[in-house]
């Protein structure tokens, strides 16, 4: 079975709405970082009637890549999602770690998620444009149960 896990701040207190957002960038980042690379204008939309023209239409074709299991299994199938709470940035960031010693790539099967701090969080960083960022969740791809228990098994259920 395969299940995506999503793993989220309990120190920063964040609201739900905040944390609702946080948590959604999370769990699209393994889909939203390859349309982002991946984007185009077609000339031609294949897949509405008559391969209508959209080039001037606001369309842009954005293909993503999974595996046939994780299509079969989590996009076709349950679509399991278990959200998990990190008592603090340290505690977050030792899932970065396991995730790293099993052999998984960042960017490709994890992602850190980092809040821009224009509403209710405070900078714990600034980038090298100026910018105050928080890092708020870590978001895996959907993969196998048994691979991704090894790492969820290490935190609980979030509880608000």
């Amino acid at each position: 079975m395969y299940k995506q896990i999503i793993i989220a701040r309990k120190d920063l207190a964040m609201s739900s709405g905040k944390l609702a957002a946080q948590v959604s960038h999370a769990s699209m980042a393994f889909l939203t970082t390859q349309m982002r690379a991946r984007h185009e204008l077609p000339d031609k939309c294949d897949f509405m009637e008559g391969g209508k023209q959209y080039k001037n239409e606001g369309y842009v074709k954005c293909p993503v890549f999974v595996t046939q299991d994780c299509y079969d299994q989590w996009i076709q199938g349950d679509f399991t999602k278990c959200v998990l709470q990190a008592k603090n940035r340290n505690h977050l960031l030792k899932a970065k770690t396991m995730a790293e010693e099993m052999g998984m790539i960042e960017g490709k099967d994890y992602f850190l998620i980092k809040d821009n701090c224009l509403t209710e969080l405070d900078p714990e960083e600034v980038d090298e444009n100026g910018v105050g960022r928080t890092l708020t969740c870590i978001g895996f791809a959907p993969m196998e149960s048994e691979v991704i228990d090894q790492i969820g098994k290490k935190y609980h259920l979030y509880v608000g």
